[in-house]
């Protein structure tokens, strides 16, 4: 941030932002406790600040009139830059040099001092209110990616500071509670005709309780997000992989001999998806807010199991640019990744349109949920061989076809009904017109 022009003033003090510890650099101001023409005293607290460390009340370090303030509440300021004028009479006390250097290590004591302050369990609050001041220091927000917090559920914890702000002690005081509010939607400022989500006191029943860990607490936090920001819709079709089944199980010991990789059925899915999506870019897109945002690049996500139980979504990327050799090569490797929970976070990144191949659990067909920030997914069943009625020139026939149901689940707000079912047949298009002559 650029410095502030500070008025010449006769008399005048210019108020620095006090270091506040040996690592930090910069400081955004919560709130100021004094206004333009308040007198201040030494020692009195002038305002209210935050780092990535601590939040923090800067007292003054001099006596007299509050003349010019020059940042506002959310400001971020560098250590040392001048935040505010105080005008002084030339008789009014001036902090001497040992009160200056206890600025900091005062700042320290008071805000461990407010840790201890009891504040009423957030247990014995009936709903989750909505905060109506969504701006979080920088040390909420640190807590919060620690703890796996998302913003909306930073909404829902009570706050106990100046004008409804979120301070380190409510954070924590929620977590130590047990995060009540993880789960719930906010109820404050609510249309009255929306629907409410009925509070039913269910049985659940006795048995053994097992805790969710921390990547299951996360995927339940993320499902029940995109449920509750995308209409979902899902749309099937099937598709005769006959040609492509036999393709590959005629050049999968030579693929691997000549590449030195397996072929599975995944990077095979996953050209056939990345094609389509080039066809169709406005499923390869995201929203923000009443903007659409269509993606640079074709990256394929694909949902797979950890030896956990849980999922995670590895990232085949640019996935329109590569050769089959190549997709195989990064199906593998990520899948390999996988299994040994050695996966980077690079590895997970970048995700534009995710698949999840239901069918190697046994499924027929899934509906899938979308991956946020994405607008689709696309779920493919088990290959199951069955006997169909193909249409010859000899008439209709009965013949054994493997067969396969594609179900995509797609975001209605941008994602209409023909244009979910035009890529859905394309996809599909794309497996059942394979090429049985392709090299390898």
């Amino acid at each position: 941030m650029k410095d502030k022009q500070i008025p010449a003033y006769a008399g005048n003090y210019e108020f620095k932002m006090p270091k506040l510890g040996e690592s930090i650099t910069e400081a955004a101001i919560i709130t100021w406790f004094k206004n333009v023409g308040d007198t201040i005293e030494v020692d009195e607290m002038l305002l209210e600040v935050a780092t990535d460390k601590v939040d923090s009340e800067v007292p003054s370090t001099v006596s007299g009139v509050i003349e010019s303030i020059l940042y506002k509440a959310n400001d971020t300021i560098k250590i040392g830059e001048t935040i505010a004028i105080i005008k002084t009479d030339g008789k009014a006390s001036i902090a001497n040099k040992e009160t200056k250097e206890k600025v900091t290590s005062n700042v320290v004591e008071k805000t461990s001092k407010k840790k201890e302050k009891v504040k009423p369990s957030v247990k014995k609050l009936a709903t989750a209110q909505q905060n109506n001041n969504t701006f979080f220091s920088p040390l909420i927000i640190s807590i919060a990616k620690a703890q796996h917090i998302s913003y909306e559920e930073l909404a829902r914890i009570p706050a106990t500071g100046k004008d409804g702000r979120l301070r380190k002690s409510d954070i924590f005081n929620y977590i130590n509670d047990g995060r009540p509010f993880q789960f719930v939607q906010p109820t404050a400022e609510q249309d009255p005709t929306a629907y409410r989500i009925p509070q039913l006191n269910l049985d659940k029943g006795t048995g053994k309780i097992v805790k969710m860990d921390r990547m299951r607490q996360m995927i339940a936090d993320r499902m029940v997000y995109s449920k509750h920001t995308s209409p979902h819709v899902t749309a099937y079709v099937e598709a005769d992989l006959t040609d492509l089944v036999n393709w590959r199980n005629a050049n999968k010991i030579p693929f691997q001999k000549k590449h030195n990789c397996k072929l599975t059925f995944t990077p095979l899915f996953v050209e056939a998806v990345a094609k389509a999506v080039k066809d169709f870019p406005m499923i390869n897109v995201s929203v923000d807010g009443e903007n659409i945002i269509v993606k640079e690049h074709i990256n394929i996500g694909m949902a797979t199991a950890l030896p956990s139980g849980n999922l995670i979504v590895p990232v085949v990327k640019d996935a329109d640019k590569k050769q089959l050799k190549e997709l195989a090569a990064d199906v593998n490797n990520l899948s390999a990744k996988a299994r040994d929970n050695n996966l980077k976070p690079e590895d997970i990144k970048g995700s534009t349109f995710t698949i999840s191949n239901v069918g190697t659990f046994g499924s027929v067909m899934g509906t899938p949920i979308i991956n946020q920030p994405e607008v689709a997914i696309l779920a493919l069943g088990i290959i199951k061989k069955r006997a169909e009625v193909m249409e010859t020139e000899q008439g209709d026939e009965i013949a054994i076809r493997s067969m396969m149901y594609l179900s995509l689940s797609f975001d209605h707000r941008v994602v209409d009904g023909y244009l979910g079912g035009s890529f859905l047949r394309r996809v599909a298009d794309y497996l059942e017109q394979f090429d049985t002559q392709r090299k390898i």
